[in-house]
This record gives C-alpha cells, structure tokens and sequence, in this order.
C-alpha cells in the first residue's frame, strides 16, 4: 500500500498538515472524523488521485497541525478549511467527502459555499439529529461517554476539540442556507457497532436515509459488511461513490 507524502502550510489559524495528489478538476477535498487522522483515507487516496486533483489534511490538534487556540465548532473549521485551500492556490469546484465526523462540516460547508461545491459524498456521516442517539445508549455507554468528556477537557489546547461543540455544529448546519442541489452520494455502514443497542442504530438508519432529501440527486450505497469505517473494509464502494460524484459533476459542470 503507498504511503501519503506528508507536507504542512502556515494559515492564520496555525499550521496544518496536508497531502495533495493528483490533478484536475474539480477537486476532491477528504474531511477526516473526528480526532482522525489523514492516514485513514489511504486505501482509496491514491485511487482517487488517478481521476482528479485530491487533497487530505489533518484539523487542528490532530498529527501534525498545530493545536486549536480558539472553539472548534463547525463554522471555525469550515473557516480554517477554505484557508488551506487558498494557501494552496486549490481553486472552486470542490467535491466534499466527509467521513463521521466530517460529514457535520462537509455538510455546513456545502451550504455556506453552495456556488463552488460540485458535490459532497458522506461516509457513514453523522447527521444532526444523531445528538439523540446518546438517549438511547444504555446507562452505562452514557456513564463511559460522559466520563471521557470530562478527562478531554484536562489538558488546555483539548477544551476546544470540535467533540464539544457538535451540539453548536449542528444548530449552524440548521442556520446555515439550503443544501445545493448538487449530486450526492450517501454511504452507509450496514453493520451495528459493538455496544450500540438496536434503538440506537435504528434511529441512525433513519438519519442515513433523510440525508437523501437533501438533493434531488441523491444516491444511497449501502455497505453491507461495514460498520463505521467502509473506507477501511469496503473500500471500493467508497471510490465507487466519489467516482460517479467526480462524473456526475463534471457533467452538471459541462453544461
């Protein structure tokens, strides 16, 4: 398997760590989950960078970015992602993927900037209304996550990571405009994470599916031997989906 080649750029809010291949238009941008690190998009990267220009990065506080100074909601690293791609002259039109995590922010920037958004693929994405998923976690889950909270926000620069605010991310998803009617290309993982009850991963099934009112060109994919990361387990579903997005926008794009 190849490996990323690694470099780092200075943006006003810190350094970021990046990896970018390929070329052509438009250009594939991949948002990590949460805390995830760019290494967890290597076995679909460099698949990608055959077809079209692709760019991964490391958010504040994770790898080899600086660590956050300020809150990292949703609209912060919205801000902090369109200042890479002008650091590195990354021109519109972009096809957002986002994985977990970074399917709140692909999802927020796709509204804030709906004119130089070509497309957005969200991989096993967490939708807004996941926040009630936590309700139905057994006492115990809810114990375990509550405890973790509480030991993150020990060490100074960790009381801004982004898992505080998802609650804030997703009110600015709610405030932000409509969702372009772009093509979009939803993957679910079609596997139960351990622990999670049936409640719980009924009402994620749910979510995943209204993901696909927000375009009228919306596909789903289900990756049916996947939990959480089909990038790691299925990834040819997850090229397959970014391929047919690169397609389909560049055929909207052409028109």
């Amino acid at each position: 398997m190849k490996s990323f080649s690694k470099n780092k750029v200075q943006t006003k809010y810190g350094t970021l760590e990046y990896s970018l291949s390929g070329a052509g238009s438009p250009t594939v941008v991949l948002i990590n989950g949460g805390s995830g690190p760019i290494e967890g998009w290597l076995r679909i990267y460099h698949d990608i960078a055959e077809m079209t220009r692709v760019v991964a990065y490391n958010r504040l506080g994770v790898g080899g970015s600086d660590k956050p100074t300020a809150p990292q909601h949703g609209r912060a690293v919205v801000s902090t992602l369109k200042e890479l791609l002008q650091e590195l002259h990354i021109a519109p039109p972009f096809i957002l993927v986002g994985h977990s995590l970074g399917g709140l922010y692909a999802n927020l920037f796709a509204r804030l900037y709906p004119g130089q958004t070509a497309g957005v693929v969200l991989l096993d994405s967490s939708h807004p209304l996941d926040l009630s998923i936590n309700t139905a976690q057994g006492p115990i889950i809810r114990g375990i996550n509550k405890l973790l909270g509480a030991f993150d926000a020990f060490p100074a620069h960790r009381k801004w990571n982004e898992v505080h605010y998802v609650e804030e991310t997703a009110e600015q998803i709610a405030k932000a405009g409509a969702f372009p009617q772009v093509p979009l290309f939803v993957v679910s993982g079609g596997k139960k994470p351990p622990f999670m009850p049936e409640s719980a991963f009924e009402i994620r099934r749910i979510n995943q599916r209204d993901f696909l009112k927000l375009s009228g060109q919306s596909t789903h994919l289900i990756a049916a031997g996947s939990g959480h990361f089909p990038q790691f387990s299925e990834p040819d579903i997850v090229t397959k989906a970014i391929t047919e997005c690169i397609k389909q926008a560049r055929a909207d794009l052409s028109v």
